[in-house]
């Protein structure tokens, strides 16, 4: 899967869903999580192109997607599919530079292994 293992995704699921009984609120609370830990923008790799990543937005189909841009193209793509930097985005919230990426890439990990 990436940088954690099956046990710190579950708690950062745990953590993100703590509140929440349905499934719409679960996927909520990790939309929220994402907001918080994702220090935008970031750049990604796209079919061989690099767009940067300038946030993300929950559909009201219930997919999380990160906005992207590639010059004056904007696109939507959904996060499940986006391909990960290999120096994943930092994290926010005053997370030190060191452990930021393992952080940042974990929160969208957690998502991908909630999501199924």
């Amino acid at each position: 899967m990436g940088t954690l293992d099956r046990v710190e995704l579950e708690a950062m699921i745990e953590e993100a869903t703590v509140d929440a009984y349905t499934e719409d609120e679960q996927l909520t609370g990790l939309f929220t999580m994402l907001e918080e830990y994702l220090d935008l923008p970031f750049t990604a790799a796209v079919l061989g192109v690099e767009v940067t990543v300038h946030g993300v937005d929950l559909t009201p189909d219930g997919r999380i997607v990160a906005l992207c841009s590639h010059g004056r193209v904007r696109q939507s793509i959904g996060i499940l599919g986006l391909p990960l930097p290999s120096l994943a985005p930092k994290g926010a919230n005053g997370v030190s530079p060191a452990r930021a990426e393992p952080r940042a890439r974990g929160r969208i990990e957690a998502y991908r292994h909630w999501a199924g």
